[in-house]
């Protein structure tokens, strides 16, 4: 009796021991063979299986492709737009300002309303509550909002005077502001290879600025009637309010938990009401006599487009590139302009200094970006 119970006792014991057995090994071909790695195997060899990575670098080279295309292309079409001989009068930059401002706001409301599944309500509710219930959070953006719109009109009054290569490389100058205004207003510390970057870039666009005419040469003529010293001017002043603007408008968004798109609501209400004043002041009686939509083209609509949506491509974009990147972005759009320039619109004459100053200007600009990697202690190791 007691043997036969030991016999029985030892033969489960061994049914049991089989039975996990084969347990683990069906949950080994199971894991082997689970219903989405066999999928993913299945895209794998169609070819349409994408890891984090594969899916991160195409992101990152859309990013490329976006920056390359709208910091370039808004430059040339800008400089072609206010270059080009037509008959009737030329568009207003004040007015293409405006309606940059208009068409910021309608795509930001957009976005928003694209936030909250398209609800209508759910739009008025934000900007009701954002807007109108936080009077002193939105009168801080009027501070910025008036220094873009000048900003803006000065891009315009710079490419009417200078070609696009040069404006291009003399702009990166927005490099150094922004910088000096962070370490006074932020309290931000540059690195060693970031104050050093600044000291190239400084080189960089005096050796572009630099006079390439000799004193016996006679003076080009200037085929667009225009003045590079003001064109000069027009860049340094966009230059030094580009960065403190930036820095202002990065400080309120660290300070408050807003949406970035709402923000920008805010910037263009007050951008559309500086903008319209400034329209009215300096070309009120143009206005009065052709309209405010004069000159308008396709171009001039490119041109417009290209301003107005290009900041917010650049905002949405922007977190999948990094500061290599942006570099690689900025090398690549002063050598498409550099060269567009010279084989297209045919205004800019290329010499070994600009050459110069304008490698000095793209090494600055990965040098700024640069972050050294802290050595590793070999006592920790």
């Amino acid at each position: 009796m007691c043997s036969d119970f030991h016999l029985a006792k030892f033969s489960s014991q061994r049914s049991l021991l089989k039975w996990r057995k084969v347990s683990i090994s069906m949950g080994s071909s199971e894991s082997r063979y689970s219903p989405q790695q066999s999928r993913c195997t299945l895209m794998e060899r169609m070819g349409k299986c994408l890891t984090p990575d594969m899916t991160s670098a195409r992101l990152k080279y859309l990013s490329l492709s976006v920056l390359v295309f709208q910091t370039t292309s808004l430059v040339l079409t800008m400089r072609y737009s206010r270059t080009l001989q037509s008959d009737g009068p030329r568009y207003l930059a004040s007015s293409a300002v405006v309606v940059a401002e208009l068409l910021k706001i309608l795509t930001c409301v957009g976005l928003v309303c694209k936030e909250h599944s398209y609800s209508v309500r759910a739009l008025s509710s934000i900007l009701r509550q954002e807007i109108l219930h936080k009077p002193i959070e939105t009168l801080k953006l009027a501070i910025p909002s008036g220094i873009y719109t000048l900003q803006n009109n000065l891009l315009y009054v710079a490419l009417s005077n200078l070609d696009a290569a040069t404006y291009q490389v003399t702009y990166q100058l927005k490099i150094l502001t922004t910088a000096l205004f962070s370490v006074s207003m932020l309290g931000r510390r540059l690195g060693l290879y970031q104050w050093l970057s600044l000291l190239i870039l400084m080189a960089g666009v005096a050796l572009v600025q630099w006079p390439t005419d000799s004193p016996g040469t006679p003076e080009k003529e200037q085929p667009a009637g225009g003045s590079p010293f003001v064109g000069l001017v027009a860049v340094l002043v966009a230059c030094c309010s580009s960065g403190f603007a930036g820095v202002y408008f990065e400080k309120i968004l660290k300070e408050t938990k807003q949406s970035v798109w709402v923000r920008n609501i805010q910037l263009g209400m007050f951008g559309l009401v500086f903008g319209l004043f400034g329209m009215l002041l300096y070309d009120g009686e143009r206005v009065r006599e052709h309209g405010m939509f004069q000159g308008y083209n396709s171009i001039t609509w490119a041109v417009v487009s290209l301003q107005a949506l290009g900041g917010l491509v650049i905002a949405a974009v922007i977190k999948y590139a990094d500061n290599i990147l942006k570099g690689f972005a900025t090398s690549l759009s002063i050598i498409l302009s550099t060269l567009i320039s010279y084989f297209w619109l045919q205004d800019f004459e290329p010499t070994s200094i600009f050459f110069l100053g304008a490698v000095l200007v793209i090494v600055a600009t990965f040098l700024y970006g640069y972050e050294s990697k802290p050595a590793s202690n070999p006592s920790r190791a």
